[in-house]
Order: C-alpha cells, then sequence, then structure tokens
C-alpha cells in the first residue's frame, strides 16, 4: 500500500493552527481598538471645536414680500444647537423697524410689527447668541431685500371703468378688471372686491383672484345699494353698509352695516348683519380695528361702539360725528367731536384732545384742517391737510404736513387754490402718503355715481421722510386706502 505526497509539503500540527488563529484574532482586535479610540477622539475634538466655535446657522426662512405686504411677518434662524432666551436688546435691524423677539429650542424669530419699506434692504444683527450647553457667544447677521411696491388703483371714463395694477417706477398699469360700472374696490391679500351696479343700477359685489381671474358675485342682503366698502387687516373680511331700494315703506334697511367672507369656502354664504346696540341701529361711518376682525361704529344718533365683527359684546366709547382713522400697529383712534378733535385708545376708553400742529418755529399752522389720518405704528403722528382758502391769492391752497405727536409739523405736499383736496392716505408701512387731488375743480365736473368723483383725478405718492414726489397716478382708490374718500375734506 502506497500514499501519494506532495512535494515539500508537510502536515500542520493542531498547537501551530490555533496559535495563529489566536495571532489573527489579536491583531483584528488591536485594529479595531486604534480606529475606535482615533474615532472618539475625533469626536471630542469636533465637540471641543463646536463648543469653541459657539451656535452655528444651519437654516433661515424669510418672505421678504409678504413683510412688505403686512405686518406679521417673521425672519426665523435655526441654529446647530438649542438656545439661551434671546432678548430683544440682542437684535438691531437695519433700517430700523418695530419687532419683536421669541426662542423655541434651536430657533431665534424676529416678527416684524408693521410692513418693511419697499425695495430695501435689510439687515438683522443677532449678538450674544449663546447655546444651553455653554461655550462663546456667536453673532449672526442676516440679509434680505423687499421687493418692490405694487398698487392697485380704480379709472374711470366715458366707455367703461378700469382697475389696473402698476407700481412706483412708471410701470405701465395693466388692467385686472374692467366693467361698465364700478362704484369702490377694496383689496385683500388674496382677492379684490368690487361694488358696481349692473345695468338695471342693481349693487352687486364682484370677488376676484388679484390678477381678475375666478370672478364671482358675492350675496348681497337683498335689492338695494352698498356704500362704506372696507376690508379687514386679516380673515378675508369685508363689511359694507347696505340700504333697500324701497326705502321708505315699512320694515326696509338703511345703512346697516353687513360682515362678510371673502374666503372661497364662503362663497354661498350670505353676508351677517352686525347687530348694533340701542334704539338708532343705522351706521355713518365704521371701520376695521388694524390687525384685528373687531369694528369701531358710528351711529346716526353719534354713538362710538366698539365691538367684535358680529356686534357682540359693545363697549360704549361716547359721542363722535365723525371717524378720521386708526393707525395701523396700534391701537389709537381719532375721532372729531362737535367740541373738537380727540383721540381714543381703544384697549381701555382713554380720550384726550389731539395736539394742535405747529410749525418748526412754534407758531400753529394756518388754515382749515381736513381729515386727521394716524401714520402706522405707535406713536407715529399724523398726515394733516391744512387749506386756506381767503387771503391773497398767493397764499391760498392746500398744505399736507406730517404731524409729529407733540405737534410738530412738517409740510411735505402742497397744492393749489384751484384744486380740491379729496383723500389722504398713509401706506401700511407708513413711508408713503397718497393725496388724492381733484385738479381745476371749478371746471372739473363730478360724475353722477353714487360714489361720486371729479371726471379727472390724480393720486400723488410723497415720501413722507423726505416730501419727495414719488410718482403720480391717473385714478383714485390706491389699494392702501382703508376707506373710500370721504363727501369732502
Amino acid at each position: 500500500m502506497s500514499t501519494d505526497r506532495r512535494s515539500g509539503a508537510h502536515p500542520v500540527p493542531d498547537g501551530r493552527r490555533a496559535r495563529a488563529r489566536r495571532r489573527r484574532r489579536g491583531l483584528f482586535l488591536g485594529t479595531f481598538g486604534v480606529v475606535i479610540a482615533v474615532l472618539a477622539a475625533a469626536g471630542l475634538v469636533g465637540a471641543a471645536a463646536s463648543g469653541m466655535q459657539g451656535p452655528r446657522v444651519t437654516s433661515v426662512e424669510m418672505d421678504p414680500a409678504a413683510a412688505a405686504a403686512a405686518s406679521g411677518s417673521r425672519l426665523i434662524v435655526t441654529m446647530n444647537q438649542s438656545l439661551e432666551k434671546v432678548k430683544t436688546s440682542q437684535v438691531v435691524v437695519t433700517p430700523a423697524a418695530p419687532f419683536t423677539v421669541d426662542t423655541s429650542g434651536r430657533g431665534m424669530g424676529v416678527r416684524f410689527t408693521l410692513p418693511l419699506h419697499d425695495d430695501t434692504e435689510y439687515t438683522v444683527r443677532f449678538t450674544g447668541i449663546a447655546g444651553l450647553g455653554g461655550g462663546p457667544a456667536a453673532t449672526v447677521t442676516e440679509r434680505f431685500r423687499t421687493p418692490k411696491l405694487h398698487v392697485y388703483l380704480l379709472e374711470r371714463n366715458a366707455v367703461g371703468d378700469t382697475i389696473v395694477r402698476t407700481d412706483l417706477a412708471d410701470a405701465d398699469p395693466v388692467p385686472v378688471f374692467r366693467d361698465d360700472h364700478i362704484e369702490d374696490f377694496r383689496v385683500t391679500s388674496s382677492h379684490l372686491v368690487v361694488s358696481v351696479l349692473d345695468a338695471d343700477g342693481r349693487a352687486r359685489l364682484v370677488v376676484t383672484d388679484l390678477d381678475g381671474s375666478h370672478r364671482r358675485d358675492l350675496p348681497l342682503p337683498g335689492d338695494g345699494t352698498v356704500s362704506e366698502l372696507q376690508s379687514a387687516d386679516r380673515g378675508e373680511l369685508i363689511g359694507y353698509t347696505y340700504s333697500d331700494a324701497n326705502l321708505g315703506s315699512g320694515g326696509t334697511r338703511e345703512s346697516a352695516l353687513y360682515i362678510a367672507s371673502l374666503k372661497d369656502s364662503a362663497a354661498r354664504a350670505k353676508p351677517t348683519p352686525v347687530a348694533v346696540t340701542g334704539r338708532e341701529k343705522r351706521v355713518v361711518d365704521w371701520h376695521f380695528v388694524p390687525d384685528t376682525d373687531s369694528i369701531l361704529v358710528l351711529t346716526y344718533d353719534g354713538r362710538l361702539l366698539l365691538s367684535g365683527a358680529t356686534g357682540a359684546n359693545a363697549a360704549d366709547l361716547g359721542n363722535g360725528t365723525a371717524i378720521d382713522g386708526i393707525a395701523r400697529g396700534s391701537s389709537i383712534a381719532v375721532i372729531q367731536r362737535a367740541d373738537g378733535m380727540f383721540t381714543v385708545d381703544l384697549t381701555n376708553g382713554t380720550q384726550a384732545a389731539l395736539v394742535n400742529a405747529t410749525s418748526a418755529s412754534g407758531a400753529a399752522v394756518p388754515g382749515f384742517m381736513g381729515v386727521v389720518t394716524p401714520i402706522p405704528g405707535t406713536k407715529a403722528g399724523s398726515v394733516r391737510p391744512y387749506s386756506i382758502v381767503t387771503g391773497p391769492a398767493s397764499g391760498q391752497g392746500t398744505t399736507i404736513f406730517r404731524v409729529a405727536d407733540d405737534g410738530r409739523a412738517t409740510a411735505v405736499s402742497t397744492l393749489p387754490a384751484t384744486s380740491a383736496i379729496l383723500q389722504t392716505c398713509v401706506s401700511p408701512s407708513g413711508r408713503y402718503a397718497a393725496v388724492l387731488e381733484g385738479p381745476d375743480i371749478v371746471s372739473n365736473p363730478y360724475d353722477t355715481y353714487l360714489l361720486p368723483m371729479p371726471e379727472k383725478v390724480v393720486t400723488h405718492v410723497i415720501e413722507l421722510a423726505t416730501g419727495r414726489q414719488v410718482h403720480a397716478f391717473s385714478g383714485f382708490d390706491i389699494s392702501w386706502c382703508q376707506v373710500p374718500p370721504p363727501p369732502s375734506q
């Protein structure tokens, strides 16, 4: 019997195999341990480096277009670690704008309490930002630019009326809505609502998207007339006063206030009547309170009432003859009374006489004062027109002043004595005033609309800080006006 063996091959004893396996296992475990040690050291180095660097930005959320259009927009900065509470004193906004600050976990936010200026670069600088885990504080700087401002205006002419959209840079107006007879309109964040008369003279409220598409009618209380159309800053709400066509017969409604929603889900909903307390239900003047759906109502018997949108829980604020305005971003209303002009704080009912306007030299501004238009913000002053219609012709005319709360007045625009001032409005950010002029008023006849206007009107846009005229438009009802033009200034 023979055994076949390969050349040079020898059997390996079991002991040698075991020792080889142990050596390989030891080598693997040693290498694995080194890797783990390196990774751990890298992690410690990274943690130490992170601690040395302080909090870092991981994401930023900001909508500049929304910030220029409405109050309440937010800049949200998310960091890589949870933060100590950020104080208002740690944040600087340039150019200056009112804001509040909040902190939640890894995020810090700035909420702008008024719309920002259009076509403007803003810088928001956070200093002393500290993580909950300690380490050095960080400084964060964020920049963004708001877009150009777009506005809507109403142009009336003999062949039909048009609402146009344009900007302040002399762009060609773009028609967005046409009708044979447009009385008035308002703009919300998502819709146009237009008061028109049909061929039979019946009032209609037409709702569209901002580009004029998806046109639909809004239900009305009946077959009558609509006036004092206004929109709320929040919630896609509008309001108007309504009168039945057959006034004089028993049970008819006259100057009754109604609230309605422009949301698509409420397209078929009937308007909500505002339950005005007291014997006199007719409303002569009213305003939405900015940034809320509350309303300030003045009845025919001169009662001033503050309530929710349905009239519930009304607070009696005394008497008045007209509501001049309520500043966005504040709770102060300007009220006309038989014995003068007053401010009313809508949060507590506190009332005070409106401070008279004085010039830089300390002398009272001459002339007859028109409607006082509050400027958005807290203690931001007002825009007031003063007209002089007697004396030498060279001294006649209307001067529009920006008036501080302490009465100091700065002239920002002047109209000649041959013109009528029809309305002043202030942009939501407070940067501009819109002055509506009826030029050559003696030879410029009014039309026959329910809301009559001179055949020729010009809307001047004035930058309040400089008095510079930014643009002059043909048309009226510029979209930042909260109320229709009054019968007279």
